[in-house]
């Protein structure tokens, strides 16, 4: 069987009877193909977004302009939100991992509709050209931030927002196929013997965000389309003067944008419900509360997106039932914290680069939700409302959280997809880097949020100026941690060492096929007949 495996052509190469080239690539039906052309997409625009958040921090430097003036200010974090939210976060860890790792690790050949696959990348990158198109079209990029918050994006600016939100609607189909998929995939083609409770954690993560993705979207999908009928239409849907109501449209948005918070993270989650038990040699604790407090999370999780309003005078009653649902959607997130930690406790622990990216994924998103708890407490929101607080919560949890655990997922599966590996040292190096320069970061951001420090403004008082200067100083060192990490993982794909098919002693079946993986993935449907963290009799391959 070894023999058979080792014969069979990676996904990178051409298979016979194929014409190659790119056009082999940008149609294949390929899952593993599909989800590389996701990666590195998210990757160009995650470094472009990087740039721009690099640019906001450095015009908030000191007081007064330095770099650029207040409208290209307001543009440029607009683009940093759209593009970091639409193009980066939401697609990050499914789109990609997901893509290349569901089928395999539940022993499918593919995802249930291949060519629906497909169009979902083509309309990823559609809705990206589209996003791209409204910089250079109109009356200029849009200037409202990632939001779109109504009056000011339907009746007051005259950038370009129409083709952005457009673009926008085209990147929400492109999620609801993919949950689609992914929902579908893993109730139809799973291995014989791949029960429910033998499934990987991460594919129970992918098919919780799979449902909200089905379900949430379309929420979107709508309320952009009324921004765009009100635009061009005039109907009075959000405008006071028509007849509208501004604040229905924060109820629209965030009734699918916080079900999003969850997409983003729960993926992460999956990908270090996976790593912990690899590397602390131990069957994950408490398996099915794991499981079961993701689908928790997909539930409880739409029904607190008023939390981001309690300051827009609605009754005491409805503060109160979405500020104590807050505190409820802690709780299952508080559940994988500690199952995670008692996973750890008397594990024959293996500190590679994965690893550490998983424990800063820990650490950092317990931040962001002990402070999500501060904001979700109606008294104490009414003061941290609409400041740093809240940027510097929202990084710690979607960058903090996702942010590391997609890292954590590139440093774990780098091997299985290119049969190499990185230079450890340096990715363990470019880790402590990126988290010191995180915490210098957005720390100083919940300190000024707490004194005062309005989120948004181009412009501020002396007295933040301190926090400011430490901030923007951060952004320097994480941005030489990230370029750090990014040159080791491009290095180890062309010149690293090469690697066996478990470089990491993993027990999943994504670890018991070659390096790259083959076109089919198995030469023989497996059957399955132990858990995904069953490590008994498991070795590590050396890299030579």
């Amino acid at each position: 069987m070894a023999s058979e495996h080792q014969s069979a052509l990676s996904f990178f190469d051409r298979q016979p009877g194929t014409s190659g080239g790119i056009t082999s690539w940008i149609f294949s039906t390929d899952h593993k193909r599909i989800g590389i052309m996701y990666l590195w997409g998210i990757m160009g625009f995650f470094i472009v977004g990087m740039l721009l958040g690099f640019l906001i921090r450095l015009e908030l430097i000191a007081p007064g302009r330095d770099i650029m003036d207040q409208q290209t200010y307001n543009v440029m974090f607009t683009l940093h939100g759209v593009i970091m939210i639409f193009l980066v976060v939401i697609p990050s860890i499914p789109a990609a991992f997901g893509n290349i790792f569901l089928p395999i690790q539940i022993g499918a050949e593919d995802v249930s509709f291949p060519r629906l696959n497909n169009f979902s990348w083509w309309l990823y990158v559609t809705g990206a050209l589209l996003a791209l198109v409204s910089l250079f079209t109109g009356n200029g990029p849009p200037d409202t931030g990632w939001t779109f918050y109504v009056p000011f994006s339907s009746n007051v600016t005259t950038t370009n927002v129409n083709v952005a939100v457009i673009a926008v609607f085209i990147l929400g189909f492109s999620s609801i196929l993919t949950g689609l998929n992914f929902v579908t995939t893993l109730h139809r083609l799973r291995a014989p013997g791949m029960t429910w409770t033998r499934m990987p954690l991460f594919c129970w993560s992918l098919y919780a965000t799979g449902w909200i993705q089905i379900l949430a979207t379309p929420v979107l999908g709508i309320t952009v389309l009324l921004i765009f009928a009100e635009r061009v239409l005039g109907v009075g849907l959000f405008d006071p003067a028509k007849g509208g109501d501004p604040i229905l449209y924060q109820h629209l948005f965030w009734l699918y944008s916080h079900p999003a918070v969850y997409i983003m993270i729960l993926p992460a989650m999956g990908v270090i419900s996976d790593v912990i038990p690899v590397f602390a040699r131990r069957d994950i604790f408490g398996y099915k509360m794991i499981a079961f407090s993701s689908v928790m999370i997909a539930f409880a999780g739409s029904l607190v997106w008023a939390h981001h309003m309690f300051t827009s005078g609605m009754s005491d009653t409805a503060v109160l039932v979405f500020s104590f649902l807050t505190f409820v959607v802690a709780i299952p997130s508080a559940i994988k914290v500690f199952n995670w930690v008692s996973t750890l406790y008397k594990g024959s622990i293996y500190t590679d680069p994965p690893f550490w990216y998983a424990l800063a994924f820990i650490f950092l998103f317990s931040v962001g939700g002990l402070t999500g708890l501060i904001l979700g407490a109606a008294g104490t929101d009414i003061h941290v409302h609409d400041t740093y607080f809240v940027v510097g919560h929202f990084h710690y949890v979607i960058f903090g959280g996702l942010g590391f655990g997609l890292f954590s997922a590139m440093h774990y599966w780098f091997p299985k997809i290119f049969g190499r590996m990185y230079n450890s040292r340096m990715a363990k190096i470019s880790c402590v880097i990126i988290f010191v320069g995180f915490n210098v970061l957005y720390f100083p951001m919940l300190i000024m949020g707490m004194q005062g420090m309005p989120r948004r403004y181009y412009d501020y008082l002396p007295q933040y100026a301190f926090g400011h200067l430490i901030s923007t100083i951060g952004s320097w060192i994480l941005i030489a941690g990230l370029l750090l990490m990014f040159g080791n993982l491009i290095r180890g794909a062309f010149k690293g060492k090469k690697c066996g098919s478990n470089p990491w002693g993993g027990a999943s079946l994504e670890w018991q096929i070659p390096s790259p993986p083959p076109h089919h993935n198995f030469v023989t449907e497996p059957v399955v007949d132990r858990g995904p963290y069953d490590f008994r009799g498991v070795e590590r391959d050396e890299c030579d």
